[in-house]
């Protein structure tokens, strides 16, 4: 008797003491969710540090290295050969010794022995030459090491080797760390594709070729305190990863055409005619587009300098992770002020050909550029450079700082996208300076989200896009055969970049921002990121440390589910019960959720009367549920319950969003009053009074946290969690209570 009567004083007191709201799990094996995955603690696995901040800024000794140049560039219009002098002054501002640097030499895609090439499928490619067969890649003349020796600059030849397109130099001393800089000059050269992996190349048109010249010169690779030499070989799908500095830039071209690049041009007196030079102080004091240079003009000897056969145009742009130009003789001009929120200007300028006029076309973007770089001045940070120049190229669509190729075909609300797109670039990741080699849904994805909302303002919605229906667009999201968001941008199927780099991530940041944390308190954020790390190096830690911080949200479940990984989601109207059977006294509503990811609840209720009640609960029902139950104060019959009205959420499966009156399970409410009552067992010492708290049977016992049971069928009640169960006879006066493989007797007390 004594060992019966303490081990079930042991078992009741262990079911008691084990939280009701576990009453709430549904059958395991319905639902493929854990909530332990979902919100398990140690999302971080690195503490801050001195150069990075847990709380996501950059830490009280964060450095990076900087790499200033001074290009030289030669355009031969009738080889597409660019011959090139680079005198690079790189300082290193880590603590560390170097006694190599590594170069990115981007050109080398595009030889035939490439790994870029190797890996381009039979059936094609985005990337690579397009099977143009050319003596592709960057020839590399001389790299000298200049040293100052009696206040003399004396040149070294220094020791190279290129790995596909990596080039390590080897320095005839290490470079001292904090500050200690070197200079190097190198001499090259290289033939441009006509198709550059859809980022630089070469166009054909009546009145001459278009030239958009990027990845041209030898560009340091970013030695950072996360990986050190950063390395990765250029393949084709990941952009680029680049070391902040400044650039004087000199480019000579045949003296018919017209040449644009990122920053200010400091020499328009000796390139552009009196009269243009005119409309260029007319354009930059103009809200509206002014024509430098017509189609009327484009074969009109006299728009371009006369007298000599080659001219050099001098750029120059401060704090910029690169530089690109473009040049031709078939160059329409136009441009405009760009107003900045604190009272600086930039200007807005569009170079297209007669086959891309038009106001259609590409006659209204400059209007487009000027819009676009307004608008993210003001939301997120104010443009840095003083112009803002559109190239209609045979790209369709890509980004440098201060200038952008953009699809020469373009009309409309394509032009309008993708100017705006390659413009949002200015800030993802030309402002922000992200890893784009491995990180490609934190500039692709982030401007896709800022893109979202730039389309809403451009002149009273012009262009708005419906937003995205997440139902619709969820088994492509998350279908099991695509990749996680976190993956590099060469190791995803080509298929799939546009989802991952692009869509995914924005759809999560436009769910963050409009369902999870709200627009205020989002944007917020979002902009603080943007300040903090303005011309740095984010990691994604960096990012995920910030929002949480600034916005005072935990978000590991949404990092943890939508960008590590590839989780699915699901949510259920699983069943409906009326209180006492009665609607007039409302009804507990249970949803499940099935799939690996969780969100907050979104559901509308609508009455027979047609009167609807939205219901938002946060995605903290998930922390420790599979399932959840909620009371609702309606007053009447529902007509039918809907997950998520408005389509927010990424739901794979809609079949079961919705429960109808007459179709969806109606579950009997069990009528507690002929249970109630005070009980006593003559085998153990245990008085159990039960009694009914929200439509719940309730069992106390004294000295004991009370008991939440589940009907389970007739007279039966349920504690799943720990095995115990409740048999009433037919007319209530006694129970039996059934745990551990023992039953004890229990009678109504009088």
């Amino acid at each position: 008797m004594k060992n019966n009567f303490i081990k079930a004083t042991l078992c009741l007191a262990f079911i008691c003491g084990v939280s009701s709201l576990q009453a709430q799990d549904t059958k395991a094996n319905v639902s493929k969710y854990d909530y332990h995955d979902a919100f398990a603690p140690g999302f971080y696995t690195k503490n801050g540090t001195e150069t990075r901040s847990a709380s996501g800024q950059p830490g009280s000794k964060y450095w990076q290295n900087r790499a200033d140049y001074q290009l030289t560039a030669n355009l031969n219009d009738k080889t597409s050969e660019i011959i090139g002098t680079e005198t690079l002054t790189y300082t290193n501002n880590s603590p560390d010794k170097l006694a190599f640097l590594w170069m990115n030499v981007d050109q080398n895609l595009f030889k035939n022995d490439s790994r870029g090439n190797a890996v381009i499928p039979v059936s094609g490619s985005r990337n690579g030459a397009d099977g143009e067969i050319f003596d592709g890649g960057h020839k590399i003349k001389s790299v000298k090491v200049i040293a100052t020796v009696g206040g003399k600059a004396i040149e070294k030849e220094a020791k190279f080797t290129v790995v596909d397109t990596r080039m390590q130099i080897i320095l005839p001393q290490e470079l001292n760390g904090n500050g200690t800089s070197i200079k190097v000059k190198i001499d090259f050269s290289y033939i441009s594709p006509k198709y550059g992996s859809d980022r630089t190349g070469v166009l054909d048109t009546k009145n001459g070729k278009i030239f958009t010249i990027a990845q041209w010169y030898p560009r340091m690779c970013v030695y950072d305190d996360v990986k050190g030499w950063n390395t990765l070989p250029y393949i084709g799908a990941g952009e680029f990863y680049l070391e902040y500095g400044d650039f004087d830039v000199s480019i000579t071209a045949p003296a018919n055409h017209v040449v644009v690049c990122s920053g200010d041009l400091q020499n328009p007196s000796e390139v552009y005619t009196v009269e243009q030079q005119k409309r260029w102080a007319q354009a930059a004091a103009s809200d509206k587009t002014v024509m430098i240079r017509t189609a009327a003009e484009v074969t009109n000897p006299s728009s371009r300098p006369a007298g000599k056969a080659t001219l050099t145009w001098k750029f120059k742009i401060k704090n910029s992770r690169d530089v690109a130009f473009a040049s031709s003789a078939a160059f329409i001009i136009d441009a405009a002020k760009i107003n900045l929120p604190s009272g600086k200007k930039s200007i807005a300028v569009s170079a297209y050909p007669v086959e891309s006029d038009g106001q259609g076309a590409w006659s209204r973007a400059t209007e487009y550029t000027k819009t676009s770089i307004e608008n993210y001045s003001k939301r997120w940070f104010e443009f840095p450079y003083p112009a803002a120049t559109n190239v209609a190229g045979n790209e369709g669509g890509m980004e440098y700082p201060g200038i952008v190729f953009c699809g020469w075909e373009s009309k409309g609300d394509d032009l309008w996208g993708v100017t705006d797109h390659e413009f949002g670039h200015g800030w993802f990741p030309m402002i922000v300076g992200s890893n784009e080699r491995l990180f490609a849904w934190m500039d692709e994805g982030f401007n896709t989200f800022i893109n979202s909302l730039s389309s809403v303002d451009f002149n009273n919605g012009e262009y708005k896009q419906p937003a995205t229906d997440m139902h619709r667009s969820a088994n492509r999201m998350t279908n099991a055969e695509i990749e996680p968001i976190f993956s590099a941008p060469d190791a995803l199927k080509e298929a799939n970049l546009g989802v991952l780099a692009y869509f995914k991530p924005s759809a999560g940041l436009i769910m963050l921002r409009e369902q999870i944390l709200g627009k205020e308190r989002f944007d917020y954020a979002f902009r603080t990121y943007t300040e903090r790390w303005a011309f740095k190096h984010p990691t994604p830690d960096d990012f995920f440390r910030t929002i949480e911080n600034v916005a005072g949200e935990d978000l590991n479940w949404f990092w943890r589910g939508w960008i590590i990984n590839n989780w699915r989601f699901d949510q259920a109207v699983s069943k409906v019960k009326y209180i006492k059977n009665d609607p007039a006294k409302g009804a507990i509503i249970t949803v499940d959720n099935l799939e690996k990811m969780p969100f907050p609840v979104i559901l509308d209720i609508k009455s027979k009367s047609g009167k609807v009640i939205r219901v938002n609960l946060p995605v903290e029902i998930w922390e420790r549920n599979k399932s959840w139950s909620f009371k609702s104060n309606t007053t009447e019959e529902i007509d039918t319950i809907t997950l998520d009205p408005g389509h927010v959420f990424p739901d794979v499966n809609t079949d079961n969003d919705t429960w109808t009156s007459g179709k969806g399970e109606l579950e009997k409410d069990v009528i507690l009053d002929a249970y109630l009552g005070s009980f006593s067992s003559k085998q153990i010492p245990v008085k159990i009074v039960f009694s009914e708290d929200n439509g719940v049977l309730v069992g106390k016992s004294k000295g004991q946290p009370n008991l939440s049971l589940v009907s389970a069928g007739k007279d039966k009640f349920v504690f799943d969690a720990a095995g115990l169960t409740i048999q009433f006879n037919e007319n209530k006066s006694e129970f039996t209570l059934g745990v551990n493989g023992q039953s004890f007797l229990f009678t109504r007390d009088k």
